[in-house]
C-alpha cells in the first residue's frame, strides 16, 4: 500500500520582509514642503515689511537750528481784554448824562402854549439865552481850572532836575518791568480733542487696531495710547497733566506692557523731583520736562502754534522721562511728506528723534498731519535688533467737545481760563485753520 509522498524540506532560507524605503521618502517630503512653505511665507513677510518701512538709506537734513525748552506765548491773550472794556462804559454814561441836561433845560414849553402864535420865536429866543449864561460860567470855570493846572504843572517843572531824574528812572524801570512782564514766548497751541483709531503693524504683518484718546481743554490733559501686539497682549501708554508756562506739564505717567505690572512715573511739581515705581532712584525736574507720549503732543502743539518756524533742518531738544530714567531727545524735523493711509494720501511733516548718544541705533520717526489738527498720522519705532511697531492713522473713532475752543490757531495760550472762555466764536475757528476732519471718504 502507497502512502502519500512527503515533499523534503527545502534548503532556502525564508523570505525577507520589504524594506521600508517608501515611507522614508514620504517623511522627506514632508520635510521639504515645510521648510519651502516657511520659505515662502518669509519672503512674503519680509516684502510685505518693506512696503511700511521707514526709508534707512535717507539723509538727514543739515541742522539748520537747535531749539532748547522755553516758556510758551501767555502775555497775547492776557493783554487783549482791556483795550475795549474800560472805555465804552463811561462813554455810554457820558452819553446819557448830556441828553438829562437838555432835557433839564429845554423842557420849559408851558409858556409857548400860552402865548400867541406870532411871539414864539422871541418867547424860543429868551429861554435859549437863559442857559447860555450857566455854559458860559461853566466855561469860565473850566478854563480857570486849566490856568490853575498850567500854574502847577510850571512850579512842578522848576522842581530840582535831581527829582525830575528820579521820576524819569523809575519811570523807565516801571515801563521795562511792564514790557518784561508782557514778552511773548514761542508760540504753542494744543490740538483738538478727538479718539483716533490706527492700523498697528508688527514687523509689517497687520495686527489689531491701536487707539489714541486725547483730551484737553486747554488747562488739563489725558493721553492714552492702545497698541495690540500677537503673542504679548496689549501695551498701554497713559499720561495726564496739565498746561503750564512751557506747555505740557506731564503729573503723572503709567505704562503697562502686556501681561507686566504698571509702571508710574510721577511728576511731583511741589518737591521738583521726579519719582518712579520701578526703580527708588529719583531725578530733578526741568522745565518742560515731558514723558515718551507726552513729548508728541507737546511737538505737535508747538508745531500747530508756529509751523512755519520747523523747516527741514530745525531740531528742538525735549528732556523726556522713561519708567526709570530721562534723557535729552533731539527731535530734527525732515521735511514735508506725503503719507499713503486707507483714507488717501495724506500730507504730513516727517520728525524723527537723532541718536542720543553714540551707538544709538533705537529710532523714532513721527508724522504730523496738518488736516488732523496736526496730530499723529503715522508713527514708527525701529529697535536696535530691527524689530518695528508701526501705528498708521484709520480714522476716527469719536469726537470731543471739549477741545472745541482750544482748536483757534489763533488762540496760542491755552493755559489762559479766562481768555478761552471769553473768546466769542469758538464754532467758527476752524474755518480759518484746517481742523480735525475725521469724516472725510
Amino acid at each position: 500500500m502507497s502512502s502519500p509522498s512527503v515533499a523534503p524540506p527545502s534548503n532556502r532560507p525564508p523570505p525577507l520582509p520589504a524594506p521600508r524605503r517608501s515611507l522614508g521618502w514620504r517623511w522627506v517630503a514632508v520635510l521639504v514642503a515645510v521648510a519651502g512653505a516657511h520659505w515662502v511665507a518669509a519672503q512674503w513677510f519680509e516684502r510685505h515689511r518693506d512696503t511700511f518701512k521707514p526709508v534707512d538709506t535717507m539723509q538727514v537734513p543739515v541742522q539748520v537750528a537747535l531749539l532748547k525748552p522755553e516758556r510758551i506765548e501767555q502775555q497775547a491773550a492776557g493783554t487783549t481784554p482791556p483795550r475795549a472794556t474800560p472805555t465804552a462804559p463811561p462813554q455810554q454814561k457820558r452819553a446819557a448824562q448830556a441828553p438829562h441836561k437838555r432835557a433839564l433845560t429845554a423842557v420849559n414849553p408851558e409858556p409857548k402854549r400860552k402865548k400867541p402864535p406870532a411871539t414864539p420865536p422871541a418867547a424860543q429866543a429868551a429861554p435859549t439865552a437863559e442857559p447860555a449864561q450857566p455854559d458860559a460860567s461853566a466855561a469860565a470855570t473850566e478854563a480857570a481850572s486849566a490856568v490853575a493846572a498850567s500854574a502847577a504843572a510850571g512850579a512842578a517843572s522848576s522842581v530840582p532836575s535831581a527829582a525830575g531824574g528820579a521820576g524819569t528812572a523809575s519811570g523807565t524801570n516801571n515801563g521795562n518791568g511792564n514790557a518784561a512782564h508782557a514778552a511773548p514766548g514761542v508760540k504753542f497751541s494744543v490740538p483738538p480733542s478727538g479718539d483716533l483709531e490706527y492700523d498697528t503693524f508688527y514687523n509689517g504683518v497687520r495686527n489689531q487696531p491701536g487707539t489714541i484718546h486725547w483730551e484737553s481743554d486747554g488747562h488739563t490733559y489725558r493721553l492714552v495710547v492702545s497698541v495690540p501686539l500677537p503673542f504679548v497682549g496689549t501695551y498701554s501708554y497713559e499720561s495726564h497733566g496739565h498746561v503750564d508756562a512751557f506747555g505740557l506739564a506731564p503729573d503723572q505717567y503709567i505704562e503697562k506692557r502686556g501681561r507686566r505690572g504698571e509702571d508710574v512715573t510721577v511728576f511731583n511739581r511741589e518737591t521738583k523731583q521726579i519719582a518712579f515705581t520701578r526703580t527708588p532712584a529719583t531725578l530733578a525736574l526741568q522745565d518742560g520736562a515731558q514723558d515718551r507720549f507726552s513729548m508728541i503732543m507737546q511737538l505737535a502743539s508747538l508745531v500747530r502754534g508756529a509751523p512755519d518756524a520747523y523747516r527741514s533742518g530745525v531740531t528742538r531738544e525735549f528732556y523726556v522721562t522713561d519708567n526709570d530714567s530721562g534723557e535729552i531727545w533731539p527731535i530734527e524735523t525732515i521735511g514735508d511728506e506725503t503719507v499713503r493711509t486707507q483714507q488717501g494720501f495724506v500730507d504730513a511733516r516727517h520728525f524723527m528723534r537723532l541718536p542720543r548718544h553714540e551707538g544709538d541705533r533705537r529710532r523714532i520717526d513721527v508724522w504730523l498731519a496738518p488736516s488732523l489738527g496736526w496730530l499723529p498720522v503715522r508713527f514708527v519705532q525701529t529697535e536696535p535688533n530691527g524689530t518695528q511697531v508701526e501705528l498708521l492713522w484709520h480714522g476716527q473713532t469719536g469726537t470731543s467737545d471739549s477741545g472745541s475752543a482750544n482748536a483757534n490757531p489763533q488762540r496760542p495760550n491755552p493755559a489762559d481760563a479766562t481768555d478761552m472762555q471769553a473768546s466769542p466764536p469758538p464754532a467758527a475757528a476752524p474755518a480759518e485753520q484746517p481742523g480735525v476732519d475725521y469724516n472725510r471718504p
